[in-house]
């Protein structure tokens, strides 16, 4: 019959301790400090980090399931450029590709009638279709960066190749 006092006492002071992890702190019990601020070391009042969590929006962990995302901040790609980069270059070895970011990165190819090997990297910053949203960073095996002709004819390659399969998309 103690044993099972003895458990019960165990667990209630157990859920108690667990109920108590998830309180605002013994100073807000006791009435203490309810300022939005801290003292730094330095002397300067800097937010408190859970405020300026509440602040951004998430409280709990199903938060994290909800799209509440700025769309301005968010980074989105275009599927003309990011496919017609893959057409153009597809000499290339793909050594790494992030859809999220925009950026492919090629290893050493030589172009078709070519004789020089390069790589390039190549990043779609914009959803637009449009020369602003496409970078393109050739270098040769030597490491050194080519003439910016072939670099512009290697975008002009990719935007064109990008209006055609929009086209094809939308059969215009």
């Amino acid at each position: 019959m103690t044993y099972g006092r003895l458990t019960a006492k165990a667990l209630l002071l157990g859920s108690l301790v667990a109920l108590a992890g998830c309180s605002g702190g013994i100073s807000n019990m006791f009435g203490g400090n309810e300022s939005d601020t801290v003292t730094a070391i330095d002397g300067t009042q800097v937010p408190r980090p859970e405020r300026a969590a509440r602040e951004e929006g998430r409280e709990t962990i199903w938060d994290l399931f909800t799209d509440t995302d700025d769309p301005n901040t968010t980074v989105e790609v275009n599927k003309y450029l990011w496919n017609a980069s893959l057409d153009v270059l597809d000499f290339m070895p793909i050594e790494a590709a992030d859809p999220f970011t925009g950026v492919i990165v090629f290893g050493y190819g030589t172009p078709p009638g070519g004789g020089q090997a390069y790589r390039a990297t190549v990043h779609v910053s914009d959803p637009a279709l449009d020369a602003r949203g496409l970078n393109v960073a050739l270098q040769t095996r030597g490491g050194r960066a080519v003439s910016s002709a072939t670099q512009h004819a290697i975008e002009d390659a990719i935007l064109g190749r990008a209006r055609q399969l929009r086209i094809q998309d939308y059969n215009l």
